[in-house]
């Protein structure tokens, strides 16, 4: 994909329904519907950056800051038929960028942690660990024994 045809917008809030068809896209990593309602409720109320070509959203990311130091890159997606072209990464890459004049110098993400074998999650990961994410800790309280949570983390 070509990246310079691609616009980050944002950080905008209350933008749930431009992001809700590509989460509903990627039903192997939102297919909750709950957990999908949940996140819908936080790009409403948290900072979002959408990637835009030619007028139409093709992937998103927004952010959750914890702390004045520390955020969390809360939820991700991109059309799966262009997953791999770069978009995600332009999208962490600005989000760090909009981060970073906030004062935060920490930046987490958590996701599926490899003691549950998925090759989905697992490139999930190594996305993460490409753009100098750490993994951190991977915990069962948060999402329960079945999913083990795996925070990642990186310096901004």
């Amino acid at each position: 994909m070509d990246k310079t045809s691609i616009t980050i917008e944002g950080p905008y809030t209350d933008r749930s329904a431009a992001c809700e068809p590509v989460l509903r896209a990627l039903p192997d990593w939102f297919g909750i519907e709950t957990a999908l309602t949940n996140y819908l409720e936080d790009i409403d109320q948290s900072p979002t950056f959408l990637a835009v070509r030619e007028e139409k959203v093709i992937g998103f990311l927004t952010v959750k800051q914890h702390t004045p130091f520390a955020a969390e890159l809360l939820v991700m997606g991109v059309y799966p038929e262009i997953r791999r072209g770069g978009v995600g990464r332009v999208l962490v890459e600005k989000a760090e960028a909009w981060l970073t004049t906030q004062g935060v110098e920490y930046f987490q993400v958590k996701t599926l942690g490899p003691s549950r074998p998925d090759d989905g999650y697992a490139a999930t990961r190594a996305f993460y660990e490409a753009l100098g994410f750490r993994p951190m800790e991977e915990l069962t309280q948060i999402w329960g024994e079945d999913n083990p949570c795996l925070i990642l983390i990186k310096r901004l």
